[in-house]
């Protein structure tokens, strides 16, 4: 992996195509500085440049078979690259090893977007693009700002925010989250303000809540309709970009308003419905002085009794009873 993306790195600087991939690059408003620090690199147009390059015997072809660089054909006649005329981004464990990549296409092929696959080093539930560039960068990190994609990481560095990481394709899992809170005590979720965006933010919230221990802070950066964090940062800047970040909806705002969205909190039927829906997810969060705050604010909305409501959570649901058999 770590050779294959030395290559790619080496094609960027030197292949008759790597043009395109150059001038991508620049139209995205990156300098060769921050292309350099996250390794960035170009596989070629073309079926086996790849292959050609380390598939040389067959240790070799099986080692780009086992990693996911490359796929054998249905015909059993060969195997070919993964990875063709594409921008390539090194994905980075912790220790700073090529585990895997993702590519951005140049041309008109799909995905967009396209990853390695699952291998014996590669992990997608674990793993986070751009978590290894950031402790690099910064000798202290307060937060992390999760966002979705490689681009969003590389544009945010290129304008000096240096913390920001990417999941791989997947929704945040607890294993991205105890790792994240492993390096920081705060993790920020950057999503889009449209209905889509908010929909992931609540799956983000969910796998968030089993791992949200004392002192460990969750929040929710909405962006405004049509901007990802790549635009919006070129858009407004650093400066604006990170007040943004700073005012950022805490989880519990977001827990409360999205439970409440379509209650009427002024009848009793309306809060006995909160509680009720919120019963699941208190039970997510482990015990400590969050949880118990929780409860006190659902209480104060609910207009009920913190102590009261804690048993009543706490007792778990009578199943039903079976029906009376009829002689």
């Amino acid at each position: 992996l770590e050779s294959a993306a030395q290559y790619f790195r080496q094609q960027l600087r030197s292949h008759p195509e790597a043009q395109r991939a150059v001038d991508y690059l620049r139209q995205r408003g990156l300098t060769g500085e921050v292309a350099a620090r996250f390794d960035i690199g170009f596989a070629p147009p073309g079926w086996d440049n790849l292959v050609t390059a380390m598939g040389k015997d067959k240790t070799g072809r099986q080692a780009l078979l086992d990693t996911g660089l490359a796929i054998e054909r249905n015909d059993g006649s060969g195997i070919y690259d993964r990875f063709r005329d594409r921008i390539q981004f090194p994905i980075h464990d912790r220790r700073g090893r090529t585990v895997g990549f993702g590519g951005r296409v140049l041309g008109d092929d799909t995905p967009k977007y396209l990853n390695s696959p699952e291998s014996v080093v590669f992990h997608k539930g674990s793993e986070l693009y751009g978590l290894y560039e950031a402790r690099k960068a910064m000798r202290h990190l307060d937060r992390i700002l999760v966002v979705e994609g490689y681009m969003d990481v590389v544009a945010l560095a290129q304008f000096d925010i240096n913390y920001a990481v990417a999941t791989l394709g997947t929704a945040t899992t607890p294993e991205h989250l105890e790792r994240i809170f492993r390096v920081v005590p705060e993790v920020i979720f950057c999503f889009d303000g449209d209905r889509a965006g908010r929909a992931a933010a609540w799956r983000a919230l969910e796998n968030t809540l089993p791992v949200l221990r004392d002192g460990r802070e969750a929040r929710f950066l909405f962006l405004p309709e049509g901007e990802d964090p790549d635009t919006l940062v070129r858009k407004i800047g650093r400066e604006a970009f990170e007040e943004r970040i700073a005012s950022a909806t805490h989880l519990s705002d977001f827990l409360f308003d999205h439970l409440s969205e379509s209650l009427d909190l002024d009848s009793i039927d309306g809060r006995a419905r909160l509680v009720d829906l919120a019963r699941p997810l208190l039970a997510r969060l482990p015990d400590g002085i969050f949880h118990q705050l929780l409860l006190e604010r659902l209480a104060g909305i609910a207009g009920t009794d913190p102590e009261r409501l804690s048993t009543r959570l706490d007792r778990p649901e009578k199943p039903a009873s079976p029906p009376v058999a009829r002689r």
